[in-house]
């Protein structure tokens, strides 16, 4: 990994069942946390996203804050036990309600571990957040972020400023990771071959390459 693309100011960290992700490196697994010196810094800001598959985006108009766990175990199954947070999304008008009950604890242990500069630690929050988040920082008119890690494809279309879709998939293997991107984009009438695909996990070399076949172009964020 090159350790110069590692800035001081900031690390942001992905996190799996089986590992965690940081700034763009390959993936480690869990027991790497406490002997990798990049996590024993203080940060200006720490980000920490969980790739949980129990989120639901509901716009705020149709959102009771009662009734946010109702609103997500429509779409996911829930546990009594499953604690259940909102986080708004201003730019979309909607609150984006999640689960982080992974029976995972790298997550929390990566939050009391990797501190920033004031001390505080950072608030783990869903990959989806993240993604659509993403969406307004890219200029093209069809925008489509993804990560992929763990057996699920977390993928956001957009076009223009109009969400089309925020979803995530059971894909155990990148090929139906890419069956699904691709499902996704024909329902929607979007061609692949005008569009970037931006991916906030690591790829390696075959799977960037795979969709450099379809794509116009492929993006790491």
């Amino acid at each position: 990994m090159d350790q110069s693309n590692i800035s001081n100011k900031e690390i942001s960290i992905q996190v799996s069942l089986s590992g965690f992700s940081f700034n763009g490196s390959p993936w480690y697994p869990a027991e790497r946390v406490f002997t990798m010196p990049e996590l024993q810094r203080r940060y200006d800001k720490v980000e920490i996203s969980l790739l949980t598959p129990k989120v639901a985006l509901v716009p705020d108009a149709f959102l009771n804050p009662s009734g946010a766990r109702q609103a997500l175990a429509e779409v996911v199954s829930l546990r009594d036990t499953d604690l259940v947070e909102t986080i708004p999304v201003p730019s979309l008008g909607a609150t984006l309600v999640y689960s982080n009950s992974l029976d995972e604890s790298l997550s929390r242990v990566l939050s009391q571990t990797v501190l920033t500069t004031a001390g505080e630690q950072a608030r783990v929050l869903p990959e989806m957040y993240y993604l659509l988040r993403a969406l307004d920082s890219l200029p093209d008119y069809n925008k489509i972020v993804a990560s992929w890690y763990g057996g699920y494809l977390h993928l956001v279309i957009a076009q223009g400023k109009s969400l089309c879709l925020a979803n995530v998939y059971l894909a155990p293997d990148f090929t139906t990771a890419e069956y699904f991107l691709f499902l996704g984009l024909k329902r929607l009438q979007l061609n692949p071959e005008v569009s970037t695909a931006h991916f906030r996990t690591p790829l390696d070399l075959e799977q960037e390459m795979s969709l450099y076949r379809y794509f116009k172009s492929v993006v790491q964020l």
